[in-house]
């Protein structure tokens, strides 16, 4: 589960920016991201890659378009995609998008244990879902998203957040990307190797104080592949 992220510009944004083709605007850059806020989200329109603003929350209300906080769907579990009264049925197969972030942040599950984990060297490309919605009233549309999040992976990971992790894509990975941002490719059976927890690239991982303070709190650790 990945409860909060921050995109910062850096070089390694950059250079996810770069190799996905896309330009990030001022406006997407943030420290600290909470379910529910505006995000990023790389998609297809079109046969182009577009960067689109969002909101953090797969399903909206119908009437107000803000997060239904009565379902928790900022995040949707790989168990949750081939149920087809999922919520992220038909979004896994139409609608997959990017969501970049420069690190996140997940939690133990006892209010009080926190870390922050960046990849090495990387920006982190999330693997994500995302809806459309018309705003009746000024007749824009209104993108919703959710991460994807896979089962726990490495003994490590039961120290930081035991029930999943939050699915991260390589970007460099150019035939990859192109069939997951592609519309029109359902063929979803090709995507079940992403779904099967590991470690991609090396990890580092800091125990923090308030999530969203960021404020660490002891030595940095890695996590290797």
């Amino acid at each position: 589960m990945c409860g909060r992220f921050n995109l910062i510009d850096s070089p390694e944004i950059q250079w996810l920016c770069e190799t996905l083709g896309i330009s990030l605007f001022p406006h997407h850059g943030s420290r600290d991201i909470a379910p529910g806020g505006s995000i990023a989200i790389v998609h297809n329109l079109k046969g182009e890659r577009k960067v689109s603003d969002a909101i953090w929350w797969l399903f909206l209300d119908h009437e107000t378009l803000k997060p239904n906080y009565k379902y928790a769907s900022f995040n949707s579990g790989s168990d949750k995609l081939s149920q087809k009264r999922s919520i992220a049925y038909h979004p896994y197969r139409e609608s997959r998008c990017i969501i970049p972030a420069s690190a996140f942040v997940e939690g133990l599950g006892d209010k009080k244990t926190y870390h922050k984990i960046e990849l090495e060297d990387s920006a982190v490309a999330f693997g994500g879902l995302y809806k459309e919605h018309l705003n009746r009233e000024t007749g824009e549309l209104v993108y919703s998203a959710s991460i994807i999040t896979l089962p726990p992976l490495v003994p490590q990971w039961n120290e930081i957040h035991p029930k999943s992790m939050p699915l991260m894509l390589d970007f460099e990975d150019s035939e990859l990307i192109d069939k997951w941002l592609d519309p029109d490719f359902q063929d979803v059976e090709e995507f079940s190797e992403l779904l099967v927890p590991r470690v991609q690239k090396n990890m580092l991982v800091t125990r923090i104080g308030k999530p969203s303070k960021w404020d660490p709190l002891a030595d940095s650790f890695m996590i290797r592949k």
